[in-house]
């Protein structure tokens, strides 16, 4: 029985140890957001996203997790016709994997989930219906710079329909539309 109480206080005492050498560092981040609808609807357009961001990373193991919570315009443009702008908030959840050259330099790698949440129906002109809740996959990769500074490249994937247009009126064909964008961003952490 001590040995298991034991263990179990020795456990305890690590867990709490981990979060007391974390670093939690606040920011903010902004950035470019180069938007694709998916199945060739219209060209690519450009956008913007800026937002509050927490970092917390475990020291010698490198790992953490990033947050944000990002104001976001995004364009669309179909097939030339109309041009409008998506505005919503966007919560990115990435896993971080940092490797460390010091403490002025580090690379990192990112990948999880990003949620958004529509503020406008500046697309309804152009879907038959929209969504107002939607889920995308974020993959990438960027830099730590000077303790304060990171720059990030990301490819984020649609996972969930923004909403649905018609394609073909004749034959009155309908299209779930997804957005994939590129994003090039820069942090400044606190």
């Amino acid at each position: 029985m001590r040995k298991l109480v034991s263990i179990i206080v020795v456990m305890v005492c690590l867990l709490l140890a981990v979060p007391a050498q974390s670093q939690v560092k606040f920011g903010l981040k902004g950035g470019l957001d180069i938007s694709k609808l998916d199945n060739n609807i219209g060209d690519n357009t450009t956008g913007f996203f800026v937002g509050p961001m927490l970092d917390v990373t475990l020291p010698i193991v490198g790992l953490g997790i990033d947050v944000a919570a990002l104001y976001s315009q995004s364009g669309m443009d179909v097939n030339n016709k109309s041009s409008e702008k998506l505005k919503s908030i966007e919560i990115p959840v990435n896993l971080k994997w940092t490797l460390g050259l010091g403490s002025t330099f580090g690379v990192f790698i990112a990948a999880g989930p990003q949620f958004g949440f529509s503020l406008n129906d500046g697309w309804k002109e152009l879907m038959e219906e929209t969504n107002k809740n939607f889920v995308s996959v974020n993959v990438g990769a960027g830099l730590k710079l000077l303790r304060h500074l990171q720059v990030g490249v990301n490819y984020n994937i649609g996972a969930s329909k923004l909403g649905d247009m018609i394609v073909d009126e004749s034959k009155n064909l309908r299209s779930g539309v997804r957005k994939n964008s590129w994003q090039v961003s820069l942090a400044y952490m606190f």
